[in-house]
């Protein structure tokens, strides 16, 4: 019966994705595009965060014809508001609305959450949803802090159910095709890996006065777990990630995504040591706490890992904004999510032109893998499953903690924490607002 079931799915969603080769599609288009379901086999999908990513997920889900939107949540009623307007516009079913994200989990039209909320919800959400009997799809990075994640990961196993991090690049096709090569063993021994974000497209953010709570806005509800601060619209929706409360800058908004390639590749166990220098050196005086420029070594048994990102500068490593070099000691690959390349060291390797990047969006191929995950119930199938969300997670919280303790570290991976006292201060976020961590209750 599952496997039927996925067919279904597969067939359900294959016109339509296969309209937007070319890019995102537009509500109206996609609605314009989508075929009749049977309400037996329709899946209610429930938005928790709808201003941003989370809305973009949905878009991708909706490209399939079994899903449907069943419900939207968000503390802002602005953007609540603006979504059902969205929908409705193209056509679509109008959704229930909710401000709190438990009345969604009660609802039981809802079959699949998506979580896009600030990083410092994830986690609790994560458990909720969970426990509320729902699979669920969540936005990168997973958790705000190892002890997070250890949380959700512990939980998801025990929950049997399916979830999906917002790791899209695992789904795209020239990424399979250069691991592929990479497995080939035609680079030799590698030794040094990089990878790197260079983002132009962020400005610096000015400093503001902290002020009234806009209306519509349930300020404590955002806040959450996090300390309680006077509303500032710095900190609130997009630039929420470039502060300690709530998130962990460029590390782990873009250091999840191409860190994880490294982790793909390369399979290493935890690194064994790290270290992190850099610093507000893009926009020195604007209102940003997290790094704008950052480098961390990370030392694995068998190779060593760079990590670079800054804003205000858009040209990285090997001429490319963001990707992956693999320095191997017959030739370099390079991958970013437009292309890969092989530049040869020596005779004995050839040179491998720009392959670039065909077909579907990895999101949307990321989202119909999860779904077809879910029609099995088999969550090793998701393709960026909770323990590569993790995984990877974990790490990039890592080079984060050795910057913020200003110090080299070293892991213990049988004990799972570092060998410097002070660093290991970093693992667990507390919690605020009579919020706990499952594990503390």
């Amino acid at each position: 019966m599952y496997h039927s079931r996925r067919k279904f799915i597969h067939h359900a969603g294959k016109l339509v994705i296969g309209a937007g080769i070319l890019g995102s599609l537009p509500l109206e288009l996609i609605a314009a595009q989508r075929r009749y379901i049977s309400p037996n086999d329709r899946i209610g999908v429930g938005v928790i965060g709808c201003n941003g990513m989370g809305f973009s997920d949905l878009q991708s889900f909706l490209k399939n014809s079994a899903c449907f939107c069943a419900a939207l949540c968000d503390v802002d009623s602005n953007v609540l508001n603006r979504r059902k307007l969205d929908l409705e516009k193209a056509g679509l079913t109008a959704p229930k609305l909710y401000k709190n994200y438990q009345d969604l989990l009660a609802d039981q039209a809802v079959d699949i959450v998506i979580i896009g909320t600030p990083d410092h919800w994830h986690c609790l959400q994560f458990l909720d949803a969970l426990s509320a009997g729902k699979d669920v799809y969540i936005e990168k990075p997973i958790g705000n802090s190892i002890a997070e994640i250890r949380a959700m990961e512990l939980a998801s196993a025990r929950s049997g159910r399916v979830v999906q991090v917002g790791q899209w690049q695992r789904s795209l096709p020239h990424l399979e095709d250069a691991h592929q090569y990479m497995r080939s063993g035609k680079l030799g021994r590698i030794r040094t890996v990089k990878a790197w974000a260079y983002i132009d497209w962020v400005s610096a953010v000015p400093k503001a006065p902290d002020g009234p709570v806009p209306a519509g806005v349930d300020y404590d509800l955002w806040l959450g777990p996090a300390p309680k601060r006077p509303f500032n619209p710095n900190r609130f929706h997009f630039n929420f990630r470039w502060y300690w409360d709530y998130a962990g800058g460029l590390m782990t908004d873009w250091g999840v995504h191409l860190i994880d390639t490294v982790l793909q590749f390369m399979e290493p166990e935890m690194p064994q040591s790290i270290m992190a220098s850099g610093g507000k050196m893009a926009f020195l005086n604007d209102a940003q706490e997290t790094p704008d420029t950052l480098t961390a070594v990370y030392n694995f048994r068998d190779f060593n890992l760079i990590w670079e990102h800054t804003l205000g500068i858009g040209i990285g490593n090997f001429n490319r904004p963001q990707g992956v070099a693999f320095l191997g000691e017959n030739g370099t690959m390079v991958i970013s999510r437009a292309d890969w390349e092989v530049i040869p060291h020596h005779k004995n390797i050839e040179a491998v032109p720009s392959q670039k990047s065909q077909g579907a969006s990895g999101l949307d191929l990321h989202v119909q893998n999860f779904l077809e995950a879910v029609a099995v119930k088999e969550p090793e199938a998701a393709k960026a499953s909770i323990g590569i969300g993790a995984r990877v997670g974990i790490v990039s919280q890592m080079g984060n903690i050795a910057y913020r303790s200003g110090q080299a570290l070293h892991w213990d991976a049988e004990k799972g924490k570092f060998k410097e006292k002070e660093a290991n201060g970093y693992l667990r976020r507390e919690y605020y607002n009579g919020y706990k961590l499952l594990s503390e209750k």
